[in-house]
């Protein structure tokens, strides 16, 4: 199982201090600087969310730039927001929207575990548990592999979820519920990750939810 990037309310404070060096940056030079501060805080966590939606690592790539580029040209967005990290992440989700609505079609998954794992796909299809994990997460519907990224690699509450996506609290704790139900079948084989799904109930869902 890869390991969980920790959820830490100062983050929020860090993404903000990084937005208003941007937007107080008087030269070129020190904009760019910012946005590729920014850049790097957030950009592996942010693709990895956007792949969950596009289910293609180049689109997701695509999904992120463009929302550095309106961050680059608008900072304030995230200087005035009450939570940045979570309007980044809201950001991303829409560009991600715009992408799937304005493609032709659907591809094959490819190289979703790149991002995810910060592997190599050649690498991955090596690891059969790994490969059998992230097959299961990308045939979910994309409503529901968000929430699971959200919450398991994000660490974001229900409610905060719910901020990010849209939708409320309950819908949110519904879905990853069912994602749970569906990974849990198909992943009963896979001893770790089987596990730890499994160990988490409805109950507990619907508690949080609340």
């Amino acid at each position: 199982m890869v390991g969980v990037m920790q959820n830490d309310v100062p983050f929020n404070e860090v993404i903000r201090r990084v937005a208003r060096e941007i937007a107080a940056g008087r030269e070129s030079a020190d904009r760019t600087f910012g946005l590729a501060t920014l850049y790097d805080l957030t950009a592996d966590r942010l693709v990895r969310f956007s792949v969950s939606i596009t289910r293609r690592q180049h689109d997701a790539e695509d999904a992120v730039s463009t929302a550095m580029v309106k961050v680059a040209s608008r900072p304030n967005l995230l200087v005035d927001a009450d939570r940045p990290w979570h309007y980044l992440l809201r950001m991303v989700r829409n560009e991600s929207l715009v992408i799937l609505r304005t493609r032709s079609r659907w591809s094959a998954i490819g190289s979703i575990a790149d991002r995810l794992i910060g592997r190599s796909t050649d690498v991955v299809a090596q690891d059969d548990e790994n490969r059998l994990v992230w097959q299961a997460l990308a045939s979910l519907p994309a409503p529901q592999s968000e929430v699971v990224v959200l919450k398991i690699w994000e660490q974001l509450t229900f409610a905060e979820i719910a901020s990010v996506l849209q939708i409320t609290p309950s819908t949110a704790a519904s879905r990853y519920r069912y994602a749970l139900e569906k990974l849990s079948g198909r992943l009963a084989t896979v001893s770790g990750f089987g596990q730890c799904v499994s160990a988490v109930s409805p109950d507990e869902v619907s508690e949080a939810a609340r």
